[in-house]
């Protein structure tokens, strides 16, 4: 695409499609303008295979493959059926082309060979001349159909997929777990991330990462597989691919009774100055928290914690936001600032695995499309229609006469055709 497209996860709530799109700002503002970009939603240019006017085109597509269809079948049909075995004494004239003349041969010669190159031979006799009709493939170009079929298949699975399907990142920290669906959804599925891990990642250098996923249905386990990238885990309608991963610093935030406000892995899923970088609300408190992985001179990882307080809105809607005084906390310490009525430990580093949820309800009809769409074009190139009209008079001279549809060396098979014939008269002469 030309255009960044919003993410699936865009459209769930008005706070995720605002995120999205400030970040579409942030990209094109500097190159459109915010007027321009502001146009290019309205024109939905940044969600074009979900607007309007795209869905108006699919649907006249499919109108129109139908009306097509419809309006040739009948001919198509027609075409195939019709069967001519006798043809007027012109049309075996020798100076036209595909046109040759053999004589001495019987009707029984001229049968054995013609089903020997799987022709399905039909007779007639009129007036003591034999004719007779080969025909293989005839109904070939019926095959044109399924081609039909497979394409609006899969502009049907194309729109069952986009009004009843569902596809959303899953960030789940290692040992926690996050609902699937929205609370509520009856046979609400779970995932919960029992082990995540990634051979080299302390170097810098991945040679692999794996999760050990569970999932849940009604707090019962209903499946459970080590997934990693192409090898995703497939359960009730959903599909769990393994998409990423990132650190999670394992925090506690405690108030000043020891009480505990927070305990968990905080996945870092954004960058700042090319260091991971996540936000943290603290529950109960009208504080935020910054956090920044960076390592320290001793080569330890810290993260670097910035407390923020939002205090009203600035002239161009923006938050006014008051920075308090910043933490550097290692694994193992803990730490507080002036400002703050909670202390801030880091229990450890720990990582974040990135599935990819995918609904496709759409998906069995792509298959059916995708079967139909391959069938009727390999039956329409590799298996057209081939015919052979004989006469045979009483004299035993025949004349023949070969026909085929389009990607055929008919010449070729012609030939080999004749050749047969000849040699048949030269074994019955024997």
């Amino acid at each position: 695409m030309t255009l960044r497209q919003l993410p699936d996860f865009a459209f769930r709530t008005a706070g995720d499609y605002a995120a999205a799109m400030a970040d579409i700002h942030a990209r094109y503002d500097p190159v459109f303008g915010r007027a321009g970009v502001d146009v290019l939603e309205r024109l939905q240019a940044f969600q074009v295979f979900s607007s309007t006017w795209f869905t108006i085109g699919l649907i006249v597509l499919v109108v129109s493959i139908v009306v097509c269809t419809l309006d040739r079948t009948p001919r198509l049909w027609r075409q195939s059926a019709d069967v001519r075995v006798i043809q007027p004494e012109p049309f075996f004239d020798p100076r036209l082309p595909d046109r040759a003349t053999i004589a001495g041969l019987g009707a029984e010669q001229v049968r054995a060979v013609l089903r020997g190159h799987r022709f399905r031979v039909r007779e007639r006799d009129v007036d003591g001349v034999r004719y007779l009709y080969g025909d293989r493939h005839q109904y070939t170009k019926m095959a044109t159909l399924l081609t039909h079929l497979g394409l609006i298949l899969f502009l049907i699975a194309a729109a069952v997929t986009s009004a009843l399907g569902d596809e959303q990142g899953l960030v789940v920290g290692e040992g926690e777990s996050l609902t699937v669906q929205p609370i509520g959804t009856p046979g609400l599925l779970l995932v919960r991330n029992l082990g995540f891990e990634a051979p080299g990642f302390e170097t810098g250098s991945p040679t692999d990462f794996t999760t050990d996923l569970a999932v849940f249905r009604d707090g019962q386990q209903i499946a459970r597989k080590t997934i990693r990238v192409n090898d995703p885990l497939a359960v009730a309608g959903y599909t769990f691919h393994q998409n990423g991963f990132g650190p999670a610093p394992d925090l506690v935030l405690r108030d000043t009774g020891g009480g505990v406000l927070w305990a968990g892995p905080v996945p870092l899923t954004e960058q700042a100055a090319g260091f991971p970088y996540g936000v943290l609300s603290v529950p109960g408190r009208e504080i935020g928290l910054q956090l920044l992985l960076r390592r320290a001179a001793d080569g330890r990882g810290i993260v670097l914690v910035l407390p923020y307080r939002v205090i009203g809105t600035l002239a161009d809607g923006t938050p006014d936001i008051e920075e308090l005084v910043p933490m550097a906390v290692a694994a193992g310490e803990t730490q507080t600032a002036p400002g703050i009525d909670f202390t801030v430990e880091l229990r450890a580093f720990s990582d974040f695995t990135l599935l990819i949820a995918k609904h496709d309800p759409g998906q069995g009809l792509v298959w059916l499309a995708f079967g139909s769409l391959i069938s009727g074009l390999a039956i329409t190139f590799y298996l057209p229609r081939r015919r052979v009209w004989t006469r045979l008079a009483a004299n035993g001279e025949l004349a023949i006469v070969g026909r085929s549809d389009r990607y055929v060396d008919f010449d070729r098979e012609f030939g080999r055709l004749l050749g047969d014939l000849v040699a048949a008269r030269r074994a019955g002469q024997g």
